[in-house]
Order: C-alpha cells, then structure tokens, then sequence
C-alpha cells in the first residue's frame, strides 16, 4: 500500500506544468535541491514543484590556472 503511495506522488510531481525534471536541470548547470537552495545560489526553475528546486550558481564557474 505504501509504494502505490509513492508512486502516485512520484506520478503526480511529474505530471505538473512546471516541473521541469532533474535532467534538463543538470543540462543546465544547475543541481536540485531539497527545500531551499544554499548561499551564492538562485532558484532557476523547479526539478519538481514545489518541493525540489534547481538551483545555479549566481556567479559563473571561475578556474584558476
């Protein structure tokens, strides 16, 4: 009963308008986060919404040579 649980909501955050999906938020720099991203990062879009979020970078990976 429970996994049918889980499975319902795994259905349901992907069926949402703007849920985006892990993969086009990797592709685009970003990570998802649970519940808030962390300092020096903004929410880009939504892995899953409203709980998962993508978050980026504010600034531009630097290397060091």
């Amino acid at each position: 009963m429970g996994i049918l649980v889980l499975v319902f909501i795994f259905i349901s955050l992907t069926q949402h308008g703007d849920a985006h999906g892990p993969e086009s938020c990797n592709h685009g720099g970003g990570l998802c986060r649970v519940g808030a991203c962390v300092s020096g990062e903004y929410l880009a879009q939504y892995c899953f919404e409203p709980v998962i979020l993508c978050c980026k970078n504010l600034s531009p990976a630097t290397t060091e040579s």
